[in-house]
Order: structure tokens, then sequence, then C-alpha cells
């Protein structure tokens, strides 16, 4: 694998001219802030997998946060649809819940790839897989795209090689069962007074 293919965290150097389509003009692109991807090399805790500044000549186009924790990294501009209802060439997700394994009820037909396990639906199209502590699910219009992005995918905000082994899947972290930060309710905190320490003796004061 070439040295210039790697993608690493110097790579967020680069993205200060970062200009690529938006969905909210189908015909004319727009420019997305470089500090929505800037901020995701912040994230301590969570692996976030993406596929570059560019794949396949797709500019990623949008960074979508999901406040039960997932990210959404979309790349190119919306094949259907468009500023309410968008189906882009290729997208990222990127969910924080590993308690259940890809493919659920779906039929799919299970898939290795880099050396973990994951589930193939619609015609290959979508791809779903367990590494680490995440799961990701990969969309795109073809299959080959799909296939290729898993082969390529690191993670943002972690030193990663396309190509290269992924994370065997972790045992359940439990984040499914925790609240999430905005349904915790606030923490109040309750002081007792401070009592005066007694020592026995009267108080001094004056005889009646």
């Amino acid at each position: 694998m070439a040295l210039g293919r790697r993608i690493t965290l110097a790579a967020v150097a680069l993205l200060a001219p970062l200009a690529a389509a938006g969905c909210g003009n189908i015909l004319q692109d727009q420019p997305i802030a470089s500090n929505s991807v800037e901020s995701l090399v912040a994230l301590p805790h969570t692996p976030i997998y993406w596929l570059g500044l560019t794949f396949r000549g797709l500019a990623i186009t949008n960074v979508v946060p999901d406040p039960g924790g997932a990210y959404t990294l979309q790349y190119g501009d919306c094949a259907i649809g468009g500023q309410s209802i968008c189906v882009p060439p290729l997208e990222l997700v990127t969910s924080p819940d590993n308690s259940f394994l890809p493919g659920g009820h779906q039929r799919g037909r299970r898939v290795r790839i880099r050396g973990v396990r994951g589930v193939a639906f619609d015609q290959g199209r979508t791809i779903v897989l367990s590494t680490g502590a995440v799961v990701i699910d990969i969309y795109a219009l073809n299959a080959p795209v799909a296939w290729a992005a898993a082969q390529t995918m690191v993670p943002v905000n972690r030193l990663g090689i396309p190509g290269a082994r992924l994370p065997a899947p972790l045992p359940d972290s439990g984040f499914a069962s925790e609240p999430l930060r905005s349904q915790q309710a606030p923490v109040v905190h309750v002081f007792a007074p401070t009592r005066r320490p007694t020592t026995g003796h009267a108080p001094r004061g004056r005889p009646r």
C-alpha cells in the first residue's frame, strides 16, 4: 500500500481548502465547513470511520451527528431527492451501539471483510460490519463502491491504514442500556447545614 494512500490524522491539515457538494441544491456545489470533519478528530472514545476527503471522485459533502451517538458521513451530491430527502451515492454510518449482531432478522449474505464478519444486503449495495466497539453501515448505489469502501475505510480519530485488518468485535458495551445525556435527570446536590461541634460545656454568658 503506497504511503500516499494512508489515511492518518495528518490528513486533517488538508481540510482547510475543502469544498464539496451539498444536498441543498443538486445542480450547484455547496462547500462543507472544514470544522465539520475536524471536530471528529477530537472525539476520544468512539472511532468514527471515513474514506478521506474524497473517494472515487466523490467528495465528502456532509457530516451528521445523531443524538444516539452515531455519525453519518456522506460522499457525493444527492443522486435522488434534494434538500429534504437526499440519497447520496455513498454513506458511512458509525454507531457506538454494538449490542446487536449485523443483519438482525433481515435476510442477507454473510461476508468476511478485513478479518471481521458482516452481512451484505440489497445485492451488495449495503454492508454492515461489526468491529471493535462499533457497528458500521455502508450504503452505496452499487455493490462495487460499497465493497471498495469497506476495504478502504479507517477511523478519522485513530491511526489506520486502508485494507489493514479491522479490530475484532468487542463484547456488548452496554451502550444501548444507558440513557442518553439528554434523557438523564439533572443532578441536584443537597448540602446539609453545618453544625457547630459541642464540647459538653454550657455556653458562656452572664449568670442568671
